[in-house]
């Protein structure tokens, strides 16, 4: 089980990299060159960001993409939910269906208070606290 995927990761990255630069707009080749990261994976990555609200694009020369919510205001959990679905640690399948002991479980108890506690922590996780300061 991976808590980030690759997905989310480079959704982090080019967030914290817009969020970071000099310039309110960066294209979609500086990031990639910039990040390190396949150009074709990367813009779909942006794509979706910006179908969810997150960044608006602009074409042409001096074009690309630009933070239209503020980076304190993205968190990791946002990120984590677009491109990872709902965030469950387990969901107590038994045989292929619903646990029939799910109310009495001791270990469902235990990984549901995990589960609360991960998605609190990646809550208080924002795009400008990842923002590196030398950027």
């Amino acid at each position: 089980m991976k808590l980030i995927t690759r997905d989310t990761d480079y959704a982090i990255r080019a967030l914290s990299c817009i969020a970071g630069g000099a310039h309110k707009t960066v294209s979609v080749t500086d990031m990639a060159e910039r990040l390190q990261m396949p150009r074709a994976f990367l813009r779909k990555i942006l794509q979706t960001l910006s179908k969810k609200g997150f960044l608006e694009s602009a074409k042409g020369r001096g074009g690309g993409f630009t933070l239209v919510v503020k980076p304190e205001k993205i968190t990791v959990f946002d990120l984590v939910e677009i491109f990872q679905g709902p965030f469950h640690l387990n969901e107590h399948i038994f045989k292929g269906k619903g646990c029939p002991y799910v109310k009495i479980c001791e270990l469902k108890k235990k990984t549901d208070e995990i589960e609360r506690n991960v998605i609190k922590e990646l809550k208080t996780i924002t795009v400008r606290s990842l923002v590196r300061k030398d950027s």
